[in-house]
């Protein structure tokens, strides 16, 4: 895959890593475009939804745009009309559509929360508090407020011992990358860091 813009939540991470995917008018996917540097052999390989305006023998023309994610989702599809773009720069003239694929992005991510392991209104509601607390101490103590985050990290590390290996224990990888709204890989090594087991046994 080519160089492209690209979102991810704090939660979620690469796992539900999104972009403006590119449909050509046959339907298909367009590998990445290489743009060979002037000067040498070198070059870039980029697959930003703007660069795909066929205006160049080796370029494809965009028919379609729509949000993918990197857990395999796909979004609905925004038909560009080229009629309509006459010269103008995709990037510009496309940059509506563009931005409907972020928004539909967002509503996956929502999804993918709603569908993870729902936390206690009292648990997100600490975390909530804590969190603003921590923000307010920086702006009078920075070196405090790092402290605190610190020991928010040191807390973290301790109360997730025991509950990653009685998961470990309890159900399957598949399962506890559902829960977590994670892909299997990066389930594992959150359970792993946590239990402090190696993640590759």
């Amino acid at each position: 895959m080519g160089e492209r813009e690209s979102w991810t939540t704090e939660e979620f991470g690469a796992s539900h890593e999104g972009a403006v995917g590119v449909l050509l008018a046959d339907g298909t996917v367009p590998g990445p475009v290489f743009f060979q540097m002037n000067s040498g052999g070198g070059g870039q390989s980029v697959s930003q939804w703007s660069v795909y305006d066929g205006h160049f023998a080796h370029v494809p023309r965009a028919a379609a745009l729509r949000a993918v994610c990197s857990c395999g989702w796909n979004g609905t599809e925004h038909r560009l009309d080229w009629d309509e773009i006459g010269d103008q720069e995709l990037a510009k003239a496309g940059a509506l559509a563009a931005d409907a694929c972020l928004e539909d992005w967002d509503e996956h991510t929502v999804t993918v929360e709603n569908s993870a392991v729902p936390l206690p209104e009292t648990v997100t509601g600490l975390l909530a508090q804590l969190a603003g607390e921590i923000e307010r101490l920086a702006k009078s103590s920075p070196l405090a407020a790092v402290r605190a985050a610190r020991r928010l990290e040191v807390t973290a590390a301790q109360v997730g011992y025991w509950p990653a290996h009685d998961a470990r224990r309890d159900v399957t990888a598949e399962q506890a990358a559902a829960a977590l709204g994670l892909n299997e890989d990066a389930a594992r090594k959150l359970m792993a860091r946590l239990g402090r087991w190696s993640p590759y046994r």
